[in-house]
C-alpha cells in the first residue's frame, strides 16, 4: 500500500507541476497545497469517508463532513488544474477530469472507493 500512496502522491504533484511549469506564485501555491493535503485525503479515503467520483473530484460517501473545508479546497484546486489543462489541450475541463478520474481509479489503493461512469460505486 505505501507504494500506491507514493504513486498517487507523485501523480498529484506531477500533474500540478506540468500544469504550472513556469507559472506565477499562485500556481506554486496550488501545487504546494495539493501536495500538503495528500496525507489527510488518504486518511479520509482509508476511512471510507470520501471516494473519487467519475468526474475527477472527491465526493463524500458518509454523513461525516468534518473535513468538508479540506475536500472543498482540494476539489477547487482540481477544478483549476483541469481548466488549465483543458485550455492547453483544447479540451473541455470536464473531459480532463473524467480522464483524471480513470487514472486515479487505476492506481488507487485497495479499500478506497471509486465511482464508475454510470454513477455506481465500488471498493477496490
Amino acid at each position: 500500500m505505501p507504494k500506491n500512496i507514493f504513486f498517487i502522491s507523485f501523480l498529484y504533484v506531477f500533474m500540478a507541476c506540468i500544469l504550472f511549469l513556469g507559472s506565477n506564485v499562485h500556481s506554486a501555491s496550488i501545487k504546494e497545497n495539493m501536495a500538503a493535503r495528500i496525507p489527510a485525503i488518504n486518511t479520509l479515503k482509508d476511512q471510507g469517508i470520501v471516494g473519487e467520483n467519475s468526474k475527477g473530484f472527491l465526493e463524500f460517501r458518509t454523513g461525516d463532513r468534518q473535513q468538508e473545508e479540506l475536500v472543498n479546497a482540494e476539489n477547487g484546486d482540481r477544478s483549476s488544474v483541469y481548466e488549465a489543462i483543458g485550455k492547453k489541450e483544447g479540451a473541455p475541463a470536464a473531459l480532463v477530469g473524467e480522464r483524471r478520474a480513470k487514472m486515479i481509479a487505476e492506481s488507487g489503493a485497495g479499500g478506497h472507493w471509486f465511482q464508475k461512469a454510470d454513477g455506481s460505486w465500488y471498493q477496490k
